[in-house]
């Protein structure tokens, strides 16, 4: 069916939950509104999809499969903005009016513990899901107060993509492992005629969900982390310092090109390929249009993918991915969670991998010597997410990620030094924590 705009008003999981979970406050699902909420996964008709846009047409492909065997339960798409933050908003805003226009929403994994924590989202039944088969940590992702209450769609780590083939000309023979290794290829590079014009590395910077995960990955890469093993945040220290600095330098002294400030995501994608930049840290999802032999893409067969770099070692990569869920207001809820089964199905999960590059949460494809052989960055992914730390599973996170974005968004801006933007964050943190 066609999509409707609207506007906004392994990978264990105790390891990758280690020292960067928020203590999580407010009302927690207990057990027996856990059972009432499976039970009233009733009703049968049509539903709507509720997701961020999809410039592969991969989702909507599973759809119109759906839709051709289920004329009585249409599956209808509702496209949200592209900007993370406004689509979390109106989600929230959905949930708060209790409207029943929404019945599956496409969640970024951090927002799954907020969403089940306020009883926007319904549990899953215990045997809904195949999650001995699905990589553990994105079960982890979609699991709140030890319930299930999503399904895993897609799961993401970092990727550093290079030009290889400017590379080799420039006499690097390895993609960085340290922040020092980028600046020293960007210079061998950016010196070469055919680099002429060309900028040195860029991530998403734009003052929106990005940013939190760019600044997450650098204080990590650091040896940091935002938050202490028992909840409190720590930002105003050594290694944030120097992930900040990392960032501030960048835009300085022109490592990062000025336009990055406005990258979100797809504008990455599209410097790098077209052939703007040496390096882009992006999520896998890019690899497709980046590898298209269509015209479409000026970095075809030239470039590789790595592990993001750190501070003094390989960088280590925020989790990202997402998570499809049933919204409490809706009706028809016995459809949706047949179409969230179907939808995050091996089958279909293979099906978009093979158009959208994206990860699929099913570990026997990283094992696949065929699927890796096909698609040759899902070994490195596999490296990325086993190093792969979450962004804190915290009730409040819109307003978390708000503060966080702002005092970064300040110093990368120059509006504050790094020293004054950490300490006013640790501060604001401080406050949400209570």
């Amino acid at each position: 069916m066609r999509r409707r705009r609207h506007s906004a008003p392994l990978l264990t999981a105790t390891a990758l939950l280690g020292g960067a979970a928020l203590t999580l406050t407010g009302c927690a699902a207990g057990s027996s509104d856990e059972s009432a909420a499976t039970d009233e996964l009733t009703g049968r008709g049509p539903i709507t999809y509720v997701s961020s846009p999809d410039a592969s047409g991969a989702a909507q492909k599973s759809i119109d499969v759906w839709n051709a065997e289920h004329p009585d339960e249409q599956v209808e798409w509702i496209e949200l903005p592209l900007d993370a933050d406004q689509q979390r908003q109106q989600l929230a805003q959905n949930a708060q009016i209790e409207s029943d226009a929404y019945s599956v929403l496409n969640l970024d994994v951090v927002w799954t513990s907020e969403f089940a924590a306020n009883r926007w989202i319904v549990p899953l039944p215990d045997d809904a899901l195949p999650t001995d088969d699905l990589i553990p940590a994105t079960v982890d992702a979609a699991t709140y107060s030890d319930t299930l209450f999503a399904a895993p769609y897609y799961t993401d780590g970092a990727l550093l993509y290079s030009r290889t083939d400017l590379l080799t000309a420039a006499g690097v023979t390895e993609p960085p492992t340290t922040w020092d290794d980028l600046r020293a290829a960007c210079d061998k590079v950016l010196a070469l005629p055919e680099a002429q014009g060309m900028s040195c590395y860029a991530g998403q910077f734009d003052k929106n969900e990005g940013l939190t995960v760019n600044f997450s990955e650098a204080v990590a890469s650091a040896g940091g982390t935002l938050f202490t093993e028992d909840g409190r945040p720590d930002v105003d220290t050594p290694e944030a310092k120097a992930a900040l600095q990392f960032l501030v330098d960048g835009f300085a002294d022109g490592t990062i090109p000025e336009e990055a400030i406005t990258f979100q995501e797809e504008q990455g994608r599209q410097a790098f390929q077209d052939g703007k930049l040496v390096f882009l840290r992006n999520w896998p999802y890019i690899f497709k249009s980046l590898s298209a032999e269509d015209g479409s893409s000026a970095v075809a067969g030239k470039f590789g993918v790595s592990p993001i770099p750190g501070a003094e070692e390989a960088g280590v990569s925020t989790l990202g991915g997402r998570n499809l869920a049933i919204a409490a207001n809706a009706e028809n809820k016995a459809t949706a969670l047949e179409f969230i089964q179907f939808f995050t199905g091996q089958e279909q999960e293979e099906a978009r991998l093979e158009l959208s590059s994206r990860a699929p949460v099913y570990g026997s494809f990283f094992e696949d010597e065929a699927v890796t052989a096909k698609y040759p960055y899902l070994p490195t992914l596999l490296t990325s997410l086993e190093n792969a730390q979450p962004r804190p599973k915290v009730v409040k996170y819109g307003e978390t990620t708000a503060v966080i974005q702002d005092e970064v968004y300040a110093a990368i801006t120059g509006d504050k030094s790094v020293e004054d933007a950490l300490a006013d964050l640790q501060s604001e943190l401080e406050s949400l924590a209570g």
